[in-house]
């Protein structure tokens, strides 16, 4: 990130940035909340949510029904603050320079709070290394985390491939 904002780099490079690590983020939530929480098959888990078209309401009914749990409101507003300056950019509408570096911050305080907040419920850290996220246990065999997976909502909108 700090190579991303110096005093030649367009601030809306380091929002897009950004928010692509938080989505690869929240895909890694799921992932490891299935791993963790239910010892699902990592393959069949991996599968589904990447064929799951993960909208922002998804997400946040996904990760309801892994972590049972919501989102804190302060969490998700960093992200509806900075979302609301990453969609004027997309959309080709005029956002001051000012604006784009808070939404940056933003995003990055709602890595951080979700990254707390997983941690809290299920003990690592999306947005780190996730070695070692299953620890010793072993997993569900595939035909039990399929049914699983979709017991937690995955595969609603759009089925997933059998993994």
């Amino acid at each position: 990130m700090p190579g991303l904002i110096d005093e030649s780099a367009k601030f809306e490079i380091a929002l897009a940035y950004s928010f692509l690590k938080t989505e690869l983020a929240q895909n890694r939530t799921l992932y490891g909340g299935a791993l963790r929480l239910y010892q699902a098959h990592s393959e069949v888990a991996q599968n589904l949510i990447d064929a799951q078209h993960l909208t922002r309401d998804t997400f946040k009914t996904l990760y309801k029904n892994t972590f049972g749990k919501i989102i804190s409101a302060q969490t998700d507003a960093h992200f509806n603050s900075a979302q609301r300056v990453r969609n004027r950019i997309i959309h080709g509408k005029s956002v001051q320079t000012p604006d784009i570096r808070n939404a940056v911050a933003e995003i990055l305080d709602y890595a951080s709070g979700l990254d707390a907040e997983v941690f809290a419920i299920a003990n690592f850290h999306p947005f780190g290394d996730m070695r070692g996220i299953r620890g010793r246990q072993g997993s569900l065999n595939k035909k039990t985390t399929r049914w699983l997976m979709k017991g937690l909502g995955y595969g609603k909108s759009g089925e997933a491939p059998a993994a």
